[in-house]
């Protein structure tokens, strides 16, 4: 996954529509009740929730999308709610499952190798999961001396402790069990991966997404989270947050990624496999 399950919708075995949510999969199950085919919702969060933030009350157009929106998913024979997520009630029918995660194994010795770390440098993943890192503080970011930052996106040249994670011999999953410390916003996929990759994350807040409290939430309980202001961000204030992260214990174990088989044995049940 990435920050949040993909969009997907797709015929299964015994005529059943999966469909995971991101962007418009409300319509994707609006689309399966009209073809009279079973659909099943797969859920972090959903977009009702997500555009209430952005609501007025005396905006009769916005309450309608979302009363659309929820009417839509209403009409998913079932929906797998993921731990962790915020309160879901758009849906009639709702099972929980675990976490989601299928981290990959880490490469340091061959990431180190490849950036020709010194002993006392340390890499940190830079990751927004789609958001552009336009504007970045890269004069300051390069004065930290004991750092090596990947950047997932363009690179300008002319720096030597910055570089664009598509110069590596590396899948993004690689690097995330590979490096030091991760930097991102709170998304799913990159939260609940280094969760169970006992990860240290330093992750800057939106303040205005859905699904945020119950990541940073999750996080914190079992997870090694610091938090970066978005002042502190963009000033390049970068430093004592990350000292922070790399000195942050390690935690007891996280519950299992148990949640795609959980779904996987609910899928085969509902289509009677």
């Amino acid at each position: 996954m990435g920050s949040t399950p993909v969009q997907r919708s797709r015929r299964h075995a015994g005529g059943i529509s999966l469909t995971s949510h991101r962007r418009h999969s409300y319509l994707a199950i609006e689309a399966g009740c009209r073809a009279q085919i079973p659909t099943v919702a797969l859920a972090s969060f959903t977009w009702d929730l997500v555009l209430k933030e952005y609501c007025h009350a005396t905006d009769d157009s916005h309450q309608q999308l979302i009363q659309r929106i929820r009417e839509s998913y209403a009409k998913a024979d079932m929906a797998l709610r993921i731990t962790p997520a915020p309160k879901i009630d758009a849906f009639s029918n709702i099972m929980e499952i675990g976490p989601i995660a299928s981290p990959a194994s880490p490469e340091r010795d061959r990431l180190a190798s490849a950036l020709s770390l010194a002993p006392d440098e340390r890499t940190v993943l830079v990751g927004f999961g789609g958001i552009p890192l336009t504007s970045l503080p890269l004069e300051q970011i390069e004065q930290l001396r004991h750092y090596r930052f990947l950047f997932d996106g363009p690179v300008p040249g002319g720096y030597s402790r910055i570089h664009s994670t598509d110069t590596l011999p590396f899948s993004f999953k690689t690097l995330l069990a590979s490096v030091d410390v991760i930097m991102t916003k709170p998304g799913y996929g990159t939260i609940i991966e280094a969760i169970a990759l006992q990860q240290p994350v330093v992750y800057v807040r939106r303040y205005n997404f859905a699904d945020e409290p119950s990541l940073v939430d999750y996080l914190h309980r079992y997870g090694r989270g610091v938090e970066l202001s978005i002042d502190d961000f963009t000033q390049g204030r970068w430093e004592p947050t990350l000292q922070q992260a790399l000195a942050s214990p390690i935690p007891s174990l996280p519950p299992p990624p148990t949640g795609a088989a959980e779904a996987a044995e609910m899928l085969a049940r509902y289509c009677h496999l």
